[in-house]
């Protein structure tokens, strides 16, 4: 018995046929009720705004096979472990870094035609023009990170070895924010709000990987470090002068560097229009 009715088809009397289809209607919705109730309530293990990524191997670096643009420093195609973790659904925005310098916790980026800071009609627009250290302290303020190289590229192309976040057609602007024969941004001489590219989305729903703005992350670079990369949770090297930056971008971007394993090596001090970054945590570790 629930709500005050029995639920059965037995309301046949003519007095009853209204007071019946009132207490069947009840009764659906009280069953629409119970089997949500009985759907466990699973939260996610990430912040607003991130996206999870299961543990497990994936394939990592370039596959000589099936990839002709392969380079040494993207060599040997290797197969990795990656604990789970969190990555930010796209770039990080102009507006969310310009709450972080009014917060006082991050200083001013550079100004200019095409760096996007107090840029009001590109709050939307991922941020850039920032080195490494600033990328570092906004992904503090957020209780986040860089990700490494290896969190990167999983979040990039999945499992199955794909060249490009959406598998192996070759990239245009139908496809991602990028230089092409239209030009700069695919002709607009600028970057595009972060997500607005629907292809551009990689196996597990992270946005803009293959182009917008390419991306700093926590690893120092070695053109031969995969060579002797660990094979679980592999941090990068010890000891260098540069930083890693991976992505392809609208001002510089091409085919070669919207794959997902292309890798490029930057000065922690220098910016470009074209730099801008996203932040990770460990899985259950939200941020703010």
């Amino acid at each position: 018995m629930r709500s005050g009715f029995i639920c059965s088809k037995g309301f046949n009397l003519f007095p009853f046929l209204l007071a019946g289809a009132f207490a069947l209607a009840l009764c659906s919705s009280a069953g629409k009720a119970e089997e949500g109730a009985q759907t466990p309530n699973r939260k996610s293990p990430c912040g607003e705004g991130m996206v999870y990524i299961p543990a497990g191997p994936f394939w990592m670096g370039c596959n000589k096979q099936a990839d002709p643009e392969c380079e040494q420093d993207e060599l040997p195609y290797h197969e990795v472990y990656v604990d789970a973790f969190c990555i930010d659904a796209t770039e990080v925005t102009v507006e969310a870094y310009e709450e972080c310098v009014a917060a006082r916790e991050c200083p001013q980026t550079v100004k200019g035609s095409t760096c996007n800071f107090l840029r009001k009609d590109r709050r939307g627009h991922p941020v850039n023009c920032v080195n490494l250290k600033k990328a570092e302290m906004f992904c503090e303020w957020k209780g986040k990170r860089l990700p490494t190289e290896a969190e990167w590229e999983k979040a990039a192309r999945g499992t199955d070895g794909r060249i490009f976040p959406w598998g192996s057609d070759t990239p245009s602007c139908e496809y991602t924010v990028m230089l092409d024969a239209e030009g700069k941004g695919c002709g607009r001489g600028t970057t595009w709000p972060v997500g607005s590219k629907g292809r551009d989305v990689s196996p597990y729903g992270v946005k803009d990987m293959a182009g917008n703005v390419s991306e700093w992350v926590a690893d120092l670079y070695g053109d031969t470090h995969y060579r002797r990369a660990l094979k679980k949770n592999p941090p990068g090297p010890r000891r260098g002068s540069v930083n890693v930056f991976r992505g392809g971008n609208w001002a510089k971007g091409n085919v070669h560097t919207a794959r997902a394993s292309d890798r490029n090596p930057n000065f922690r001090i220098l910016w470009s229009p074209s730099l801008g970054m996203r932040c990770a945590t460990e899985a259950g570790k939200p941020g703010r």
